[in-house]
């Protein structure tokens, strides 16, 4: 999961290191654009729904918060 994941936030924006970033979005790294892209990858690459209540900054900060929000949602689902 983890490397699916980096390939396709590594193609919205290849000019980021994602495994070292810890603050992608309290550092402004990922602007909304760019969050509204990384959603539907990973709604359509991990057959889950991220909802508005969790975009959150603390959900899309680092990779590890990514995969968790993946496998909440994919054990919900």
């Amino acid at each position: 999961m983890r490397e699916q994941l980096l390939a396709l936030l590594e193609e919205i924006r290849p000019d980021v290191e994602f495994e070292k970033e810890k603050k992608l979005i309290d550092d402004s790294i990922l602007d909304s654009f760019d969050i509204i892209s990384i959603v539907q990858e990973m709604n359509d690459t991990f057959d889950i729904e991220i909802d508005v209540e969790e975009l959150v900054p603390a959900n899309f900060n680092t990779i590890e918060a990514m995969i968790e929000l993946i496998e909440k949602l994919q054990a919900e689902g």
